[in-house]
């Protein structure tokens, strides 16, 4: 009852408009001053969770994030996915998953995969041929990617909230990134294949054709592949991967596109800053929240009534998946990150759930909550870039929400789809 009652104000204070950070901090403060008549030693609390050398890793893949974009590194890839599959049907939409795909690979960021591929892959779609509704849904839902494929800022503080491997995290979200871009590839062509989305198919490009696209975007593939490799090879941690990446970006930048100069990499630092600093005021005011329901021990209580309802780990998972997709629907999925994690990971640990599994899981509902109204990001982040009435841009995300859920059941069915490839790193760190 106690724990309903403090979820509730705290989501009923985020819904006034006050801040993520301001929120959670305000709230976790009155409760302190509540239950103890004062806020002890909170100043250290703070300082503790925003001391922790892991979060170093955000600005890091941001920075090599924006040095990619202003760098113009992939302007090349669109054009390169759409030549290997304009043969396909629909061989835009599925150009589109790719490039969203592998842009997901850098950006560690739904809203701005979407917002980058979709500013050059709705047009092109709706000059081909594609129902708007289609291109809108398509750019939306290859979005979710930048969360779940790393890097991954959701992945990060999750891993920083439950001491968790950031590159074990990272290698877990690998396969199932890439089994749900492969869904939304096969959606996309049996419904331009079979359903009412028939495009016109162009013809298949020669091997010069083909070779000439590779070449030009061959840089933004192969910085994601050196940072996950090395990850996964064991040569460097995930913080040691983000400087890689961040050194690597601007040297393809400035050496090879010669498209990156100082005042780009000022600029690119700026917003990479900015990002990070609104990322971590909202850890700090979390920390806040997560300190005074530890001393309310109420993690404690929660642990006490699952073990005396006897849920199992099934039943645990399937309503935890239901409160986020619903908590989804109207808040921003850092804040569920951090509202939520330290209330179950005692929960967690006591039914053994394996920490990297369930935060794959809980990824994967989180790109739900992308596309999902009335705050689905990706879905307003499609509105800025097109102006198109809202009801379109939902009713074109819909079937990928299924689609969405859909992978969430494999892998909640096989975890091994999330846990095999971490098992086999040679040094997860």
């Amino acid at each position: 009852m106690t724990i309903g009652l403090i979820m509730l104000g705290v989501v009923l204070l985020l819904f006034t408009g006050l801040p993520i950070f301001a929120g959670l901090a305000l709230f976790g403060g009155g409760l302190l001053i509540a239950t103890q008549g004062n806020l002890g030693p909170i100043g250290e609390v703070i300082l503790h969770e925003m001391g922790r050398y892991l979060l170093v890793t955000i600005p890091l893949f941001a920075f090599m994030a924006h040095v990619m974009i202003r760098g113009k590194i992939v302007d090349d890839l669109y054009g390169a996915a759409f030549t290997l599959t304009r043969h396909l049907p629909g061989g835009l939409s599925i150009a589109t998953i790719i490039a969203c795909t592998v842009f997901a690979a850098i950006s560690g960021s739904s809203v701005a995969t979407a917002l980058t591929i979709g500013s050059v892959a709705i047009p092109q779609m709706i000059r081909f041929g594609y129902d708007p509704k289609v291109a809108y849904g398509v750019v939306a839902a290859g979005g979710t990617l930048g969360i779940l494929i790393p890097p991954s800022g959701p992945m990060v503080l999750y891993g920083v909230v439950t001491e968790t491997s950031i590159g074990g995290l990272f290698m877990a979200g690998v396969l199932p990134g890439l089994m749900v871009a492969l869904i939304f590839v096969f959606w996309s062509m049996g419904s331009c294949a079979f359903g009412a989305n028939k495009v016109r198919v162009e013809p298949r490009a020669s091997l010069s054709e083909a070779v000439s696209a590779i070449r030009k975007s061959i840089w933004s593939f192969a910085l994601p592949l050196v940072v996950l490799g090395g990850m996964y090879a064991g040569v460097f941690t995930a913080t040691e991967a983000a400087a890689v990446g961040a050194v690597a970006a601007t040297l393809v930048g400035g050496l090879i596109y010669r498209t990156i100069g100082l005042r780009d990499l000022w600029n690119a630092a700026i917003d990479a800053s900015r990002t990070s600093s609104l990322l971590f005021m909202i850890v700090a005011g979390a920390s806040v929240f997560a300190h005074v329901i530890t001393k309310m021990r109420i993690p404690l209580q929660i642990v006490e009534f699952v073990v005396a309802a006897d849920v199992g780990v099934v039943g645990f998972l399937i309503a935890m998946m239901v409160v986020i997709f619903i908590l989804g629907m109207f808040m921003e999925s850092i804040a569920i990150i951090l509202l939520t994690t330290p209330v179950i990971l005692p929960v967690m640990i006591h039914l053994g759930i394996n920490p990297i599994w369930y935060g794959v899981l809980l990824v994967i509902n989180l790109e739900l909550a992308m596309i999902t109204p009335p705050v689905g990001m990706n879905l307003f982040t499609i509105k800025a870039i097109t102006r198109a009435p809202m009801g379109q841009i939902i009713s074109g995300s819909m079937p990928y929400v299924f689609l969405l859920v859909f992978a969430l059941a494999l892998v909640m069915i096989w975890p091994q789809i999330a846990l095999w490839l971490p098992g086999t790193m040679l040094n997860i760190r």
